[in-house]
């Protein structure tokens, strides 16, 4: 068998197995705005082999009181390669305010977010972002409504999804973080 036709069939198994390279998962080729920022951030650049909650947030919804135990989770594992990743949004019942500023200070100010917040973004339908579709087909599901949780381990796949009445300190969403951040950083 020639060298290149077994590298083909080793990366076709890892493609299968699950264990393919961090390149390939759900955060490869999106770039967002930091909430009221102009330049984009790559995702996959920024967060590549570290353990993600992906969180589509609205100011004025009875959720909204999550941003305070999503910032507790944030802290306390940041320093182990996690983050949360806060997306705003008005697709429910237009709960998010319309202007960027008036979003971050809201969360800043109201509920001491310092985690990642992005650019306001469609999470449902045939206009939700790249990111969030990825994320439906991967679970598939998508939000149902405002705080809906994907986790998405340091290999840039799915772990799991969790709905918005699932809190942040949620003891089974809370050990899949720690299961997460357990596993060894992918090698690139």
């Amino acid at each position: 068998m020639s060298r290149a036709l077994a590298a083909g069939a080793l990366v076709a198994l890892a493609i299968l197995s699950g264990t393919a390279l961090a390149a390939d998962g759900l955060l490869d080729g999106h770039s967002f705005r930091p909430l009221a920022g102009k330049q984009p951030v790559d995702l996959q650049a920024q967060y590549a082999g570290d353990v993600v909650l992906v969180v589509n947030t609205a100011s004025k919804c009875g959720f909204t009181p999550q941003f305070e135990g999503l910032e507790a989770l944030h802290a306390k594992y940041q320093g182990r390669g996690f983050a949360v990743l806060g997306f705003p949004s008005g697709d429910f019942k237009e709960q998010e305010f319309e202007d960027e500023d008036d979003i971050r200070e809201f969360c800043t100010l109201t509920y001491g977010v310092k985690f990642p917040m992005f650019e306001k973004s469609h999470v449902i339908g045939p206009r939700a972002s790249g990111l969030y579709a990825g994320l439906a087909r991967a679970a598939g599901e998508s939000p149902k409504w405002n705080f809906h949780k994907y986790l998405v381990g340091r290999d840039g796949r799915l772990v799991a999804s969790y709905g918005s009445r699932t809190v942040p300190d949620d003891e089974e969403m809370v050990a899949a973080i720690e299961r997460s951040l357990a596993a060894p950083r992918p090698s690139r």
